[in-house]
């Protein structure tokens, strides 16, 4: 029986993730993984991850392996994508479905705000929310602070710091060095573009692929430049 009449507030929140797509076979997949880490030093530190495993033929038992696989390299599952709910057990992180890019407008039923009354005594609510199309960011971004925007473009006036990070769902505008890391079109934009007035980036990504220090030519470093996707392959050219 209750005897506390005070109500339990449940709310919905969005937070923007990665997502981790793993390719066969495995153990090459793996390595590609520990490369990038290794030259973008604190990339998945304290970042929520999502693995969608849709595209491997995974039973239970390589799921859990692959979990131990990523948990070993300090990369935090908060969520499985594309698999069987039987690979799931007690322990896993949680099936997840149904993300989707945000949309410039989006009407959706507010579910579980409040858990005050039964559900049948209270109206439903709608809430109407307006997606604001760019970010602005009138000072320098230091190192440690990340910038996300999944809603479209992000201008920053000023630099960008090693060790900082900006990720827009649209382009990323810099008009100052890039010394960080830039990911742009994170929602699967692959038209969004990286502009910046000093190339100096320790990574940078474009729809998922991405491109770490080493593999940027070095006549572009130091230079006004613009980035794009081409088949699956990031491009370069300086800008005039």
């Amino acid at each position: 029986m209750l005897t506390d009449s005070r109500s339990i507030r449940i709310k919905g929140r969005s937070f923007l993730a990665v997502v981790l797509s793993p390719e066969s076979p495995l153990d090459v997949w793996l390595e590609r993984l520990d490369d990038l880490a290794a030259r973008s030093a604190g990339f998945f530190l304290s970042r929520p991850v999502v693995l969608d495993v849709a595209d491997l033929k995974l039973d239970k038992a390589g799921l859990k392996s692959l979990l131990a696989e990523l948990y070993n390299r300090n990369v935090a599952i908060m969520g499985i994508e594309g698999g069987r709910p039987s690979m799931i057990e007690t322990g896993m992180p949680p099936a997840l479905k149904g993300g989707k890019p945000a949309s410039d407008v989006e009407v959706e039923p507010v579910a579980l705000a409040e858990v005050e009354a039964p559900a049948e005594q209270r109206a439903p609510v709608t809430e109407i929310r307006s997606v604001v199309q760019s970010l602005m960011i009138s000072e320098p971004v230091r190192s440690g602070q990340s910038i996300i925007f999944p809603e479209g473009d992000v201008t920053i006036v000023g630099s960008v710091a090693s060790g900082a990070e900006v990720i827009a769902g649209g382009s990323i505008h810099i008009y100052g060095a890039l010394r960080g890391r830039a990911m742009a079109g994170s929602l699967g934009n692959a038209s969004a573009r990286i502009f910046c007035k000093k190339l100096e980036a320790e990574l940078l990504a474009i729809d998922g692929v991405y491109k770490v220090a080493e593999d940027i030519d070095p006549k572009l470093r130091g230079q006004a430049v613009q980035l794009w996707l081409e088949n699956d392959t990031i491009k370069a050219d300086k800008l005039n």
